[in-house]
């Protein structure tokens, strides 16, 4: 697989508690239709940690027979337990996913020897294409070069998400090996792509993903003039979908446009309403709202 361009990750959107299907599939419609590479259901954005294994499975399997085909389907199925994550991307793999996206485990900080392992038997045997998932903020422990070096000789594995904020890394890892790399900040898309990244798998296309299509095809085909020109119009909005622990800020953003409810599982909830104020006023003068 190609993993190039636009992924969304998509938002779960709830109703009364529960997680609102049909919502969901014109969520799912409208990315597909807006031309993104792929859609990324049950990942960080997706509020994952709080739905049901059933409602996950329920969750990716919409999304695949939503998108028809029109775009890739990466499904997040990591957990911090391997056996856990095994069956989740086998069980993606049964409704049609195309991929899995593989958070670092969280929570029981793994050294880089449980880390190489973890996602080997991942690979192995969920038989999915993986797509790792460097995230420290969230997960503590970073993968670190030296292990996604000696991942990328397992040809299950085929690309990495780089979302600690570190530019540098992207250069660290085409340094060591052949691995596609794909931006988890929308903020610093234009400058991951710069020195080699593909893409991004990105909060802020939920919202706007033609126009950071025309972002990232901009940057990819050397034109970093117009990508920057749109960068600099949306950064204080990429910069705002984290305002608050994401997805706060992009279901709150989503609300705003009558898109989806305000509504999430505890232990997330609604924004301040000074940040949602602040949040407004970016997006009018984005020229979002």
């Amino acid at each position: 697989m190609e993993f190039k361009g636009v992924y969304t990750a998509l938002i779960t959107p709830f109703s009364n508690g529960k997680v609102d299907f049909g919502k969901l599939k014109e969520l799912v419609h409208m990315q597909a239709e807006s031309g993104v590479a792929g859609i990324v259901p049950m990942g960080t954005t997706g509020e994952s940690p709080t739905l049901s294994a059933e409602e996950h499975l329920k969750v990716i399997e919409t999304t695949v027979v939503t998108a028809k085909k029109r775009c890739q389907i990466i499904a997040g199925t990591g957990a911090n337990s391997t056996a856990e994550a095994i069956e989740l991307t086998m069980n993606a793999k049964k409704v049609g996913a195309d991929a899995t996206l593989q958070v670092t485990p969280y929570y029981n900080k793994p050294t880089q020897e449980g880390l190489y392992r973890h996602f080997s038997v991942v690979a192995e045997d969920g038989g999915l294409p993986v797509v790792l998932y460097n995230v420290p903020g969230r997960s503590v422990t970073p993968i670190a070069i030296d292990t996604i070096k000696r991942l990328s000789s397992n040809q299950n594995i085929v690309a990495v998400k780089e979302a600690g904020g570190s530019v540098e890394r992207v250069s660290q890892i085409l340094d060591v090996c052949d691995m596609a790399v794909i931006s988890g900040d929308d903020a610093l898309t234009v400058p991951m792509i710069s020195v080699g990244a593909t893409g991004v798998i990105s909060v802020a296309s939920n919202i706007i993903p033609r126009e950071m299509n025309a972002l990232v095809e901009a940057a990819l085909s050397g034109d970093f003039k117009t990508a920057l020109e749109m960068h600099k119009k949306y950064y204080r909005f990429f910069s705002d979908m984290f305002i608050e622990t994401n997805p706060i800020p992009v279901k709150g953003a989503m609300a705003m446009m009558g898109l989806v409810q305000d509504e999430y599982r505890l232990p997330l909830c609604p924004m301040s309403e000074a940040n949602a104020a602040v949040l407004r006023k970016t997006m009018q003068d984005c020229g979002i709202l």
